[in-house]
């Protein structure tokens, strides 16, 4: 145990007590150079140099705090980032370097350690934000697919017991206000004023602190799972599957069978795994937004609703009793998805495993080419989920436009779409 740090004997409201300091290095977003664009410094031990609004992990920070202040974390810890560079680098490519591609995550949040080598006194705490490793995952339904004969175990990708090579990325999300502010077509004032004011006044310099353009804002981040050479994922001459995946507890990983998403998910790694298999690479994008964005208590509250109803559960209604407890259908807002296709460098996607058109219109309005679209093998889809099946069809949220005629690459062994 560490003993709890002496007590302040006053309470400074502000994260930035030197308003003004003259040690604070700017950030240049989008600047190619990185010390032209300088670090994202969010650490509170370093208080006269930080340039961010908010902390470090995102939603876990407040863990930290707990740590701290229940005297089990001395708060003066400083991370020994010894042998945990990247194990695999990816980029520099040029939508780094484009302020309009990437504003919800630092793309040089990976290589603080490299770029930022020069800055490692004990002055400075630059901690990464973009953490990248490779592991054995494995999913029960690939070894019923190898078995099916519906995927092949190589050997060297996918295991005879079903486990996968991957390399993964951990991402932190770090918010560049400007730029936000400009793919949702909104002042960045009334951005950060709303900010504030629907986060209880938790961050007043979004208020008060114009001069601070870069938010490291308090939830959850997004994993990346490469299947193949990560060497290929960037060039548009070798074939690519694609499926951005937000999360589903109660689907993902105890297999409630009232949706889609486990399925997709799976199915959307099939995807992945064939087109490595034949020379290409597969990426899965899970992004922390469940419930679309709207929280897990929500969707629960909404399930109730669904099959309270008269006449039960209905497609009829079903965005509709959303909207009754939400207010809304979905918050997930696409709009910044794209921002991590463009951190790996991609350009076209030969098979985006998805149906949604917000995803869809979302990527390709960010310039990256969408050639096919796959979508979820009606087998797969459980029986209580057709009710969600059917009222995204008659909103249209989602379109088999142009995914099966003469569509060769959207085939999986056994499954003919």
């Amino acid at each position: 145990m560490v003993n709890n740090p002496q007590k302040p004997k006053h309470i400074i409201l502000t994260s930035h007590s030197h308003r003004a300091s003259t040690k604070r290095i700017p950030i240049e977003w989008g600047a190619a150079d990185p010390q032209a664009r300088g670090p994202v410094i969010g650490s509170p031990r370093s208080l006269a140099y930080r340039n961010v609004i908010g902390t470090h992990a995102g939603s876990y920070g407040v863990y930290r705090a707990l740590a701290v202040a229940s005297g089990v974390l001395d708060p003066a810890h400083r991370a020994d980032l010894t042998n945990t560079s990247p194990v695999v680098h990816i980029g520099p490519y040029p939508s780094w370097s484009d302020p309009s591609k990437i504003v919800s995550l630092d793309p040089l949040g990976g290589l603080v350690s490299e770029v930022f080598s020069d800055m490692a006194s004990e002055d400075y705490d630059i901690l990464p934000t973009i953490a990248i490793t490779k592991a054995h995952i494995n999913i029960p339904e690939l070894q019923s697919e190898i078995d099916a004969g519906r995927i092949v175990a190589d050997g060297t990708l996918l295991k005879a017991d079903g486990s996968l090579v991957v390399t993964k990325a951990a991402i932190d999300p770090v918010w560049y206000l400007p730029g936000i502010a400009q793919r949702l077509d909104i002042e960045e004032a009334d951005l950060r004023r709303v900010l504030f004011q629907q986060t209880g006044g938790m961050f007043p310099e979004l208020v008060t602190r114009p001069d601070l353009q870069v938010f490291l804002p308090p939830i959850g981040g997004t994993t990346v799972y490469i299947v193949g050479d990560i060497n290929t994922v960037a060039d548009p001459t070798v074939p690519l599957a694609v499926r951005v995946h937000d999360e589903c507890n109660g689907s993902d990983v105890f297999g409630s069978d009232i949706c889609t998403c486990r399925p997709y998910l799976v199915h959307g790694i099939e995807v992945c795994i064939q087109t490595a298999q034949e020379g290409g690479a597969g990426v899965i994008v899970y992004c922390r937004k469940e419930g679309r964005a709207l929280g897990e208590v929500t969707k629960f509250l909404v399930y109730n609703a669904r099959k309270r109803q008269e006449g039960g559960d209905r497609a009829d209604a079903y965005f509709l009793r959303t909207e009754c407890v939400a207010g809304v259908q979905d918050m997930r807002f696409q709009e910044l998805m794209p921002d991590v296709l463009h951190w790996l460098g991609i350009t076209k996607i030969d098979r985006l495993v998805s149906m949604s058109q917000m995803k869809y219109n979302a990527i390709t309005h960010s310039g990256i080419e969408v050639v096919k679209r796959v979508p979820i093998p009606p087998d797969l889809i459980p029986a209580d989920a057709q009710v969600e099946i059917e009222a995204k069809k008659a909103s249209g949220y989602y379109s088999e436009d142009g995914v099966r005629d003469g569509d060769d690459l959207a085939q999986v062994k056994g499954r003919d779409y």
